[in-house]
């Protein structure tokens, strides 16, 4: 018997994710030396060193934030309320279940009052993480699709995506702080030693970098977004052994009509789907196609 070449495994899916979510973050470093080389040149070293430590102590304050209080941020966001055992017992049920089976600690759960199909997870480890989902999530899917859902939630907590991302966004931040300060600073920088061609000509290109680094970090953070989703679809696989009720979750979100969710655009790379519902195949969308995401799970 001729072995299905198409077939999927979800451990060389999961490898190669990784490895391209750390080339794109080689890619936002190397982009934020640059900048500051650049600046270098163009301004002086006084002027050089000035940005710099104002970026480093507004991105050591912007991490620190991120860091210990991303879950909390991010819950308070979207309104979000505890998950009372009570009430919402399968949810729990299933969650135990998963946790109890790969040896993870339970994250504190909340619900997220919207009718769209979604859950996201946050925290800045696995003994410090939370998972949400929406009320739509838990009326319109069955416990085999919750279970999917929630398996992949869980595997952005176990592979530490969440800080993954959240270091990714504080290196974004740096290069756009840094340009700003450094467009800031030109009104109030004395032009006198750039009389010259060169100074001038290194002055317009330091400009166009500062305009231009901003947005290819972005969509670099976009792109690692993106194949984070892949990743943690390949780990839900691990956790649960199937990839059944995930397909179908994910066929029920992209069926379902309902309204785009009112979220803030800082956490929608969280969501588990997009929640803004848009053009999943531009580059500036916070998720890969739904179908795609479908077609991989399919051939696993």
């Amino acid at each position: 018997m001729v072995k299905d070449q198409s077939r999927i495994s979800f451990y060389s899916q999961i490898s190669s994710n990784k490895r391209k979510s750390i080339f794109l973050m080689i890619v936002v470093f190397i982009v934020l030396i640059t900048l500051g080389g650049v600046i270098g040149f163009a301004l002086g070293p006084d002027y050089f060193f000035l940005i710099m430590i104002l970026s480093t102590v507004l991105s050591i304050i912007y991490i620190w934030l991120g860091f210990y209080y991303s879950d909390k941020i991010a819950l308070a966001s979207v309104n979000a309320q505890p998950a009372e055992i009570s009430e919402y017992k399968q949810f729990h049920d299933i969650v135990e279940g998963l946790t109890l089976a790969s040896g993870m600690p339970k994250p504190r759960l909340y619900i997220m009052k919207d009718p769209n199909i979604n859950a996201f997870a946050s925290g800045r480890d696995p003994k410090n993480a939370v998972i949400c989902v929406t009320t739509g999530a838990l009326e319109k899917l069955d416990k085999q699709e919750l279970e999917g859902v929630l398996a992949h939630e869980l595997s952005h907590i176990a592979n530490y995506d969440i800080r993954f991302m959240t270091l990714t966004a504080v290196l974004v931040g740096m290069v756009a702080i840094i340009s700003q300060i450094f467009l800031r600073s030109l009104w109030f920088k004395n032009n006198d030693r750039d009389d010259n061609k060169g100074g001038i000509f290194l002055l317009i290109i330091a400009i166009a970098f500062a305009i231009i680094a901003p947005i290819v970090v972005q969509l670099v953070q976009l792109a690692i977004s993106r194949k984070r989703e892949y990743t943690a679809d390949a780990s839900a696989v691990k956790f649960i052994r199937s990839p059944t009720g995930l397909i179908k979750a994910l066929r029920k979100i992209k069926a379902d009509h309902s309204p785009p969710s009112k979220v803030n655009k800082a956490v929608a790379p969280l969501f588990f789907g997009d929640p803004f519902k848009k053009n999943m195949d531009s580059l500036m969308s916070t998720h890969p196609p739904l179908s795609k995401r479908i077609e991989i799970l399919e051939r696993m």
